[in-house]
């Protein structure tokens, strides 16, 4: 039967699948096509001998391996919707996502069983099974008693195949139903607009409970019968060592600025990477200028969100324009508008940036006001995130919605401050937030992690007012070690906050 995600592997699938290696372990261990279709079908088999029906929600935290792309692959035949969860969220964070998304069954990490347990249990969650980084546990058990053949359930491009809850840094977390053409079309758009084939080989080091990793990354291979080099985490120095035999990288900006740190990274190392991508979060302009002299390569940034994949995408073939993340990908549009009035702006004027696209999701899970809300009348989406277009079409990320700071009136966008702040000598990076003020109601704030160099507060200060409208600059300047990050790699403005909340005296409402 048809079962459209799954049909974009098939009709992709090598000549000889038993010849061709799909997936390779850092440790060596090989997974050829025919594997992955005998593979993913035990797992298909096993989700319905377990009473998983089409359109049931199966969640899954486990560590990364390959039988966790099986698992996902087999969830997708089987007509179910496949739910990954991050590995370092808590018994009490699984639980919400446990009740909120009702999954017909629930897999965990077996180091985790016992204080997961109880917890799928409160949830009314029918059916536990365990899934280990060997990729052993109940599923693998379950699975590999199936028959190696399996029907694919019918699904439809509009049926859903996954459902991947935003982060919550500001609130409660939101589940994206993304469907199975929602998924399709990003790889096939990602596969042409960055030349991949069959000859391939991606060094895969992401996490692959995030669309980076496991959409961006491995349906992007899968779309084009490639190869994968899959390691457990990213580390460098095996990373380096693996260099020499793959083909593209894709990374989150710690990646690079880790590598730089190597002294095993060459322009020799890298010469057979025709592809380096970025994105997750924002790459400082100096990391790119620095990968590229160092290299030889300029890195390809582009953005995408948990709710839309992809969106823009710098050039396989022309200007990676540092600071950007690039023009709509073929088939999105893109536009920024005004936050206030909704109209379309002009070029370099800074708004809300808005998509719209087969790559945008179908909605909030069980959220239908928070739905209607964040979609426009004409089908675009709000993503919440600040930028502009300039005259070549490239867009600018300017901040998140959430981030503007007002301050006596007047908006300020922390990435206009902080470009100016990461251009001074000794400063490694810079997070600008606002704090509440009792004279301006917020206080512009800077945090700096510096170097040795690194000027003081009133050398920046008084370096700013010199590049910057007065009311642009920092009040205060605070030094801190690192910047709080999330699991991919983003600044997590909203702990800053709440760190120096009471600077200037004043508590936030």
């Amino acid at each position: 039967m048809s079962n459209h995600l799954f049909d974009l592997v098939r009709a992709n699938l090598p000549a000889d699948p038993a010849a061709k290696v799909f997936l390779e372990t850092g440790e060596g261990a090989r997974t050829t096509y025919a594997d992955l279709i005998v593979r993913s079908g035990a797992y298909a088999a096993a989700l319905v001998a377990a009473g998983v029906k089409p359109g049931d929600r199966v969640a899954v935290q486990a560590e990364k391996s390959p039988e966790f792309l099986f698992l996902y692959l087999g969830a997708v035949r089987a007509g179910a919707v496949f739910l990954p969860l991050n590995t370092a969220y808590t018994p009490p964070e699984i639980a919400y996502f446990l009740g909120d998304a009702e999954p017909a069954l629930f897999v965990c990490d077996p180091a985790k069983h016992e204080a997961l347990a109880p917890v799928a249990a409160a949830a009314g969650v029918p059916v536990l099974h365990t899934l280990d980084a060997r990729g052993h546990g109940t599923l693998a058990q379950a699975a590999a008693s199936q028959a190696q053949a399996f029907a694919d359930v019918a699904r439809g491009p509009g049926d859903l195949a996954a459902i991947l809850y935003t982060s919550g840094t500001t609130g409660r977390s939101k589940g994206a139903m993304l469907s199975h053409e929602n998924l399709a079309s990003n790889a096939r758009t990602l596969a042409q607009s960055w030349r991949f084939t069959a000859d391939d080989v991606l060094l895969h080091a992401l996490p692959v409970f995030h669309t980076h990793g496991l959409f961006v990354a491995t349906n992007t291979v899968l779309s084009t019968g490639g190869t994968m080099l899959f390691l457990p985490r990213f580390d460098p120095a095996q990373v380096l060592a693996l260099m020499p035999r793959a083909t593209a990288m894709m990374g989150v900006p710690t990646f690079y600025t880790r590598l730089l740190k190597e002294p095993g990274l060459t322009p020799e190392v890298t010469a057979g990477i025709r592809l380096f991508v970025s994105g997750s979060a924002p790459l400082l302009a100096e990391t790119h200028r620095d990968w590229e002299a160092r290299t030889g390569h300029a890195i390809l940034e582009r953005y995408g969100m948990t709710e839309t994949n992809m969106n823009t995408s710098n050039p396989y073939e022309g200007a990676r324009v540092a600071g950007t993340v690039g023009p709509a990908l073929p088939g999105v549009g893109v536009r920024v508008v005004d936050p206030d009035s909704g109209a379309v702006l002009g070029t370099d004027a800074v708004g809300m940036i808005e998509v719209k696209g087969p790559n945008v999701f179908q909605g909030y899970w069980r959220m239908p006001e928070k739905t209607a809300a964040e979609f426009k009348a004409d089908g675009f989406f709000i993503t919440g995130d600040l930028g502009k277009i300039d005259a070549d079409g490239y867009v600018h990320i300017v901040g998140r919605g959430k981030d503007l700071i007002i301050t006596g009136g007047y908006n300020v966008y922390p990435k206009e401050v902080e470009n100016e702040i990461d251009a001074l000598p000794g400063v490694v990076e810079s997070a600008v937030i606002g704090l509440a003020h009792a004279d301006f109601g917020e206080g512009v704030t800077a945090v700096v992690v510096g170097r040795e160099g690194v000027p003081d507060e009133a050398t920046i200060l008084r370096t700013l007012e010199g590049r910057l409208a007065r009311y642009k600059c920092p009040k205060r300047v605070l030094f801190v070690d690192e910047l709080p990050r999330n699991t991919m790699g983003k600044v997590q403005k909203n702990v800053l906050r709440q760190t120096h909340a009471g600077l200037y005296g004043a508590g936030r409402a």
